[in-house]
């Protein structure tokens, strides 16, 4: 097994972005999962500087897209321009191809533009005027998005939203944590000084050992009951996809391999559930109504659904 490669990487992003190692394991499981990520937090706490350390420390290519109201699908897929000598088409990439994408503020631009990243996310390519044009791999799309203002915002529809295997908060750091990131802010260690510790090529070797990691019958139940109460919970109008139990056991996959293991625990399943499934359930209007939390909805639901042996 390549942990050694991995556990390389993760040291590498935890000591430029300090104090948030459970969100930084989430990260690379998403990464070895071939997943996607939507960062979902207030200005400031480090988005950019997780999917740039990210980058770096994999030496990969990576590119950044501000979305606002006038961005167009072009500019992240690509467009085809003219050219004068040659009497033919050429297309000229956008900020979708690379390795590691940020899409900084989905939510601020149009439904068209934020829908242009749906068949890179699901299918590692693009078509622009007819033509396909794979991505390079791993691919992999950090979205973020501001959930305290709303004006002037786009909310992702539901469809969209199961496209990321996970949704994370980084949040504030703790007063020591907060500390150290500002003491290495003066000593000059900021994410350009990052050295690569693995390749794009490794990455790639990572994700067919978690692809080989073994899934038992029980195991699989188990992530299919959970699923499944999803569905049933009458105080959810939407329950999980058939594609948010692939992505559960994809993500359930990966943290066993970080963890140094080639078979699934249910432990293992019951640590990226939430950050797998909780952002594609959405509450009926009578629980919106009783003011009931989506999360301890589902927390309720993990307790029911009963652990293999």
């Amino acid at each position: 097994m390549r942990i050694e490669s991995a556990e390389k990487l993760k040291s590498n992003i935890n000591q430029f972005f300090v104090g948030k190692e459970e969100i930084v394991e989430d990260l690379l499981i998403c990464l070895l999962a071939g997943g996607h990520v939507l960062l979902e937090d207030v200005p400031g706490v480090g988005k950019t500087t997780l999917a740039l350390t990210l980058a770096k420390s994999m030496k990969s290519s990576f590119g950044r897209i501000q979305f606002t109201p006038d961005t167009l699908p072009g500019d992240v897929a690509g467009v085809s321009v003219y050219h004068m000598k040659t009497g033919e088409f050429v297309y000229q990439p956008g900020a979708v191809m690379n390795q590691i994408l940020l899409a900084d503020e989905i939510n601020r631009t149009s439904p068209k533009t934020q829908a242009s990243l749906l068949e890179a996310m699901a299918e590692g390519q693009v078509t622009v005027d007819g033509v396909v044009h794979k991505l390079p791999q791993p691919f992999l799309v950090i979205a973020t998005q501001n959930p305290v203002e709303f004006l002037g915002t786009y909310p992702l529809p539901e469809a969209q939203m199961d496209r990321f295997m996970m949704r994370l908060s980084i949040g504030y750091p703790e007063r020591e944590q907060e500390i150290k990131m500002a003491e290495q802010f003066l000593q000059g260690r900021t994410p350009d000084k990052i050295q690569a510790v693995c390749s794009a090529e490794d990455v790639l070797g990572m994700r067919e050992e978690v692809a080989a990691v073994t899934v038992r019958e029980n195991v699989l139940g188990y992530m299919e009951n959970i699923v499944n109460a999803t569905r049933e919970e009458t105080r959810f109008v939407l329950g999980a996809s058939p594609r948010a139990l692939l992505a559960l056991i994809r993500a359930s996959q990966a943290k066993a391999f970080l963890q140094g293991r080639d078979y699934v625990k249910p432990d293992d399943v019951k640590a990226v559930a939430k950050q797998v499934l909780l952002h594609r359930l959405v509450l009926s209007s009578e629980a919106r109504i009783q003011k009931a939390d989506a999360g301890e909805v589902f927390r309720s639901l993990i307790v029911k659904v009963k652990v293999p042996v």
